[in-house]
Order: structure tokens, then C-alpha cells, then sequence
């Protein structure tokens, strides 16, 4: 089990948690995914080690901006 966080910019409201799941959960490998537009953070949690890189990219497709910070 691998869990990674990140902290996400430009989402405001539920519909933005929404996209941002969609578009995460289309990842293969993914358990579980946590979003919160009142904390801005995502968090992920994967059968293995995810590619951030992927997840950012996932994020940005959704039309937000993320960082990973655990």
C-alpha cells in the first residue's frame, strides 16, 4: 500500500472535487482517492508506488494545478 499526498490549487467546490476524482481515478492501481476542496489537498492511496508525474498530470488534465507534499 502506498498513500501520497498533494496539495492541489484552483479548487473551490464540489463539482472541482469531482474532476479532480474522475480524472485520478481513471489511474490504474488506485485504492482510494481523498479530495477536499476546503483543505485543497488530495490524497492517494495505490497498490504501489505511484508516478507523480501521472497524478500532476491527471490533475492539470482536470484543469487544476497540484504538488505533492507527502
Amino acid at each position: 500500500m502506498s498513500t501520497s499526498t498533494y496539495q492541489v490549487s484552483g479548487m473551490t467546490c464540489g463539482h472541482c472535487e469531482l474532476s479532480i476524482r474522475e480524472a485520478v481515478g481513471k489511474m490504474a492501481g488506485i485504492q482510494a482517492i481523498d479530495v477536499s476542496a476546503t483543505t485543497g489537498t488530495l490524497v492517494v492511496t495505490s497498490h504501489a508506488e505511484l508516478d507523480d508525474a501521472a497524478v500532476v498530470a491527471a490533475v492539470d488534465e482536470a484543469g487544476y494545478g497540484a504538488v505533492r507534499v507527502s
